[in-house]
């Protein structure tokens, strides 16, 4: 703990952080990650330039106290990783790593027939001033990533940036309460009143660390709260519930920055986009026309925290930008001198100055790159799983395996593959129909299926099918072994 303590991570972290206590009453956590202890075992042994580049690597698990853990093995408190940290003199050296290690995981992924974008990403509790994710675009997943077909952009919605619609700033208008009964949402606000989304201000409120703070934005956008916890450099970010709002003196469902001054004012430069909106006059029933930033009301901060949507436009070359769904699979960051600096990691340069070591690091969800795997590639009837990350080669079925003959072909075929390598899962139940094993063979989704049946056995064949087709082919019994490894080296 005490490691965590000394890079704030243990506060980054919050509740996602595993934390116990020995018998003597000394904190401790489990760890999600592993910065700190590989920074400290680095800083033991690196002294001189010379020691450097260093990158070390574990596959090992990690706990993370996940709230709610969901989607089978895409989001678990306990999950397999395969994280890696590079030690360089300079940035220019973490990028030469950096960007080794992105190509390696893009051939990983290619390997694992694991189609993925490599997106910018908040680096988050990780720290570090750059990171991209890999993602497996899927309509089940739980990550937004924005991208441009004009320029190939990409970026994790809690990072991309966008250029939301203009519209013309009209001359100021006197400010002007107006009724608006029982008027609680934006679109709800837009519609009683004759106006778009966008001529009105949106407040929403956020519970930072340990006080409320009222956010203002244009009212066809959305916060970023990712943009925003960075903004206010905070720990914890959640919407304030109804009792935290009503003890701040706010109405919900007619609040502005108007006359506000007890409370953090945060807003979007979208407030200047535009002019005379619709905003909240903070009693029940009733909002103002015509407000104006700064004639009618001040913030304490202003700054980009607009999420980017499908429509807006790209800020590299204007195209429009588009959406989809992803699982996270694998992230790598750019962390600098953070965990170095924090932790007394340090080198002595050619000048026998000491210098902070500069570090990268880099993840892979095992456990998820299976459940991707698996998303990506099945059918009605089961799993058709890629060849490099199966977990057999093939599925051995043996039909009526009472008789003796089907038993015995049907064994020595099982111990021939694997005395040639290849990794046999032998189906032998003399119970199951023959229904019930070819359904079962397909559920598991192993690459090849292989069927010794009396019928096969007395023309001298065995049938071999791929997982992915739906027409066999006989194999005389002494070329199985032979056809089931040049059909592994074909894919």
């Amino acid at each position: 703990m005490e490691l965590w303590e000394q890079t704030n991570r243990a506060a980054a972290f919050g509740d996602n952080l595993f934390s116990l206590e020995d018998r003597r009453g000394r904190p401790m956590v489990i760890a999600p990650t592993h910065e700190e202890v590989i920074t400290n075992v680095v800083k033991s042994n690196v002294q001189s330039y010379r020691d450097l580049p260093v990158i070390l690597y574990q596959m090992q698990t990690k706990f993370r106290d996940e709230p709610r853990p969901r989607a089978g093995l895409v989001r678990v408190r306990e999950f397999t990783m395969k994280d890696a940290y590079s030690f360089d003199t300079d940035e220019d050296a973490l990028d030469v790593s950096y960007q080794a290690m992105a190509q390696a995981y893009r051939n990983v992924f290619r390997r694992c027939s694991v189609p993925v974008l490599m997106a910018e990403a908040d680096s988050g509790a990780i720290g570090g001033k750059d990171s991209h994710e890999f993602l497996l675009p899927t309509h089940t997943g739980e990550d937004t990533v924005i991208t441009c077909p004009g320029c190939g952009y990409t970026a994790n919605a809690e990072k991309a940036a966008g250029v939301y619609p203009t519209q013309d700033i009209p001359d100021p208008l006197p400010l002007e309460a107006v009724s608006t009964p029982g008027i609680k949402t934006i679109a709800g606000l837009a519609d009683f009143l004759g106006v778009t989304e966008s001529q009105t201000l949106k407040a929403v409120f956020y519970h930072a660390d340990d006080e409320v703070v009222f956010v203002t934005i244009r009212g066809d956008l959305e916060v970023n709260e990712v943009k925003l916890k960075n903004a206010l450099h905070c720990n914890d970010l959640r919407l304030a519930d109804d009792d935290e709002v009503a003890a701040a003196g706010l109405v919900a469902g007619s609040a502005s920055a108007i006359g506000i001054s007890n409370i953090r004012r945060i807003a979007d430069p979208s407030i200047h986009n535009g002019g005379n909106f619709v905003v909240g006059a903070n009693q029940p029933d009733t909002h103002y026309r015509n407000a104006n930033h700064p004639r009618d009301f001040e913030t304490d901060l202003l700054t980009d925290i607009a999420l980017a949507q499908p429509g807006h436009l790209c800020t590299v070359c204007g195209s429009e930008l588009q959406a989809t769904r992803g699982v996270e699979v694998g992230h790598i960051f750019k962390l600098g001198t953070f965990f170095s600096e924090a932790l007394g990691a340090n080198y002595l340069d050619q000048d026998g100055q000491h210098q902070p070591i500069v570090m990268g690091c880099y993840g892979i969800g095992v456990s998820r790159v299976l459940a991707a795997a698996i998303e990506q590639n099945h059918d009605e009837n089961g799993i058709i799983f890629p060849s490099p990350i199966a977990p057999y080669q093939v599925y051995l079925v043996g039909l009526n395996m009472s008789d003796e003959s089907v038993a015995a072909a049907a064994t020595k075929l099982y111990d021939q593959l694997w005395a040639a390598g290849v990794e046999t899962l032998f189906d032998d139940r003399e119970d199951a129909a023959a229904g019930v094993k070819f359904n079962d063979a397909d559920l598991i989704g192993l690459p090849l299926r292989l069927v010794v049946s009396p019928r096969n056995l007395r023309q001298g064949m065995v049938e071999v099918r791929r997982r992915t087709e739906s027409e066999a082919q006989m194999v005389a019994v002494e070329s199985v072994v032979d056809t089931v490894r040049n059909l592994q080296l074909e894919g």
